[in-house]
């Protein structure tokens, strides 16, 4: 058998290929394209236990091109991996290696590979995540504001309900009053973006029986149930209670 390990970049990747002996068949440094590393790593489809791929930022076109051309994929889980320790040498040639001994050795820490449409679906979920973080820090700087000019905050809820003319008789000095108007135009540009988003994501989990199921937990709103449900994907990929609130 033959067992294939990827180091993968921004803009390359280095493929290597190594035997039951851990001796390398095969290895070259590529530019991220999917038709020439497909290419080089199909010479040893038939013999070839599987393809290790880092899970890193951009592994998505890696995996997606790997199986459609038909090859076991296996996601590295890096951060739980313990690397090269008692190693001399280090570099991309020895990471992609590693990868293929570990798989070989039948203890490769592993992701989960979900299908890309509930990748697309989940990763809205954390555009929306994204922008509510932005919003806060917006909202954040309007009280800081207040505070530093009034000896007070206001509320939150107070800043959601300001628009320009509320902004202009807070008596604020002039460029304090300019500095608050850009927080809460970006405020409510932000607003109407993530409730987009927050429509958009109902429409594809109201059907969903673990939404609604997740919905009847107390604390749990339509919201969290929506993050929590694509966070976790397929429920039955955990063994048991312990493992899944090992990974929450």
């Amino acid at each position: 058998m033959k067992y294939c390990g990827i180091d993968l970049h921004s803009n390359n990747s280095v493929v290597s290929v190594i035997d039951e002996s851990d001796h390398v068949v095969a290895e070259r440094r590529f530019p991220n394209e999917l038709v020439k590393i497909v290419t080089f790593v199909a010479g040893w489809k038939e013999e070839l236990a599987g393809v290790v791929v880092e899970s890193t930022y951009n592994w998505y076109w890696l995996v997606d091109g790997l199986q459609a051309a038909g090859f076991t994929v296996h996601l590295a889980h890096t951060t739980a991996i313990k690397k090269y320790e008692g190693l001399k040498h280090s570099g991309d040639e020895t990471d992609a290696r590693y990868l293929a001994h570990l798989l070989r050795l039948g203890i490769l820490p592993t992701g989960t590979i979900l299908p890309p449409e509930a990748r697309n679906l989940r990763d809205l979920a954390r555009k929306r995540m994204q922008l509510v973080r932005s919003r806060t820090t917006h909202i954040l700087a309007v009280e800081n504001i207040t505070a530093r000019r009034f000896g007070r905050r206001i509320t939150s809820n107070q800043v959601g309900r300001l628009d320009e003319a509320a902004v202009s008789q807070m008596g604020l000095p002039d460029d304090a009053v300019f500095a608050v108007q850009a927080n809460v135009a970006t405020i409510t540009t932000l607003g109407a973006q993530i409730a987009i988003i927050e429509k958009r994501l109902q429409e594809r989990v109201a059907k969903n029986p673990d939404h609604a199921l997740l919905a009847t937990v107390p604390g749990i709103g339509q919201t969290l149930a929506t993050v929590i449900l694509l966070e976790v994907g397929f429920i039955g990929r955990f063994a048991n209670p312990g493992s899944s609130a090992s990974w929450t």
